[in-house]
């Protein structure tokens, strides 16, 4: 396994030693990459150094913790708030399923939130590892005639002219079989746009189509598949389409 990186940041600088010497004592497999005292300063270096875990102090001067946060543009970490704050807040951290410590730390309650981080981060290097083992079987099996699929109980194979539809949905992608059955995968559209054969065609941003499939074009812009399923056509692909079908 890759080792844990970690940042902490709290403008009080005993609260900084104190949670870098429990942590040493308590995770000595987590490295702490980085302390800092000063919200300004520690933006610039999550960017670039891009902890596992960040440590961070909800009430701090000029620039708090939620504040720190929204100047990332990306948070792929695991945020743990070290706070004094209300029980009304820590409600609020509850329901949202933050990670927080309260101050004065507790060892049990660091020990929870740390191994609860760790959890999120081994599952997250497990999926990317999932991830770059099928890019690799799609990227050195270009010529394959099989569609790659991931999907929650491990991975498909489908011929691709069994393959009707391709169709994208937050983030998801759903494809459509000749037998009439669906397989949702956590990939996006995009990745399936660089897998297909020749004869498919991304007519819509969300929807890829089987040419051999293609019945109908609808003058108001939709194609109508074998499956009687009637999918989009971009304005500016319409032409585009048409020249295809009819070669």
């Amino acid at each position: 396994m890759n080792t844990i990186t970690a940042i902490i940041v709290d403008d009080e600088i005993s609260n900084l030693k104190g949670l870098e010497k429990k942590m040493a004592n308590l995770f000595p497999d987590i490295t702490i990459i980085g302390t800092y005292q000063k919200p300004e300063e520690a933006i610039s270096n999550i960017k670039k150094q891009q902890p596992d875990i960040l440590f961070l102090d909800v009430e701090m001067p000029r620039i708090d913790g939620f504040e720190l946060l929204s100047e990332l543009r990306e948070i792929n970490f695991q945020v743990i708030f070290v706070t004094a704050f209300s029980e009304y807040a820590i409600e609020a951290f509850k329901k949202c399923a933050i990670g927080y410590i309260l101050k004065p730390i507790d060892d049990d309650d660091l020990i929870k939130a740390v191994h609860k981080a760790k959890e999120s981060i081994n599952l997250k290097h497990e999926n990317e590892k999932n991830t770059n083992l099928l890019q690799f079987i799609a990227e050195t099996n270009s010529n394959s005639n099989k569609l790659i699929i991931p999907t929650i109980k491990g991975v498909s194979f489908i011929p691709q002219k069994e393959v009707i539809h391709i169709e994208g949905f937050d983030g998801y992608t759903k494809i459509h079989l000749i037998d009439n059955t669906e397989i949702v995968s956590s990939y996006n559209i995009g990745k399936y746009e660089k897998m297909m054969n020749n004869f498919f065609y991304k007519c819509h941003k969300s929807h890829i189509i089987n040419l051999e499939k293609v019945r109908h074009f609808e003058n108001e812009g939709y194609i109508v598949l074998e499956n009687k399923k009637r999918v989009p056509v971009s304005k500016t692909k319409r032409k585009e389409f048409i020249d295809l079908c009819s070669q």
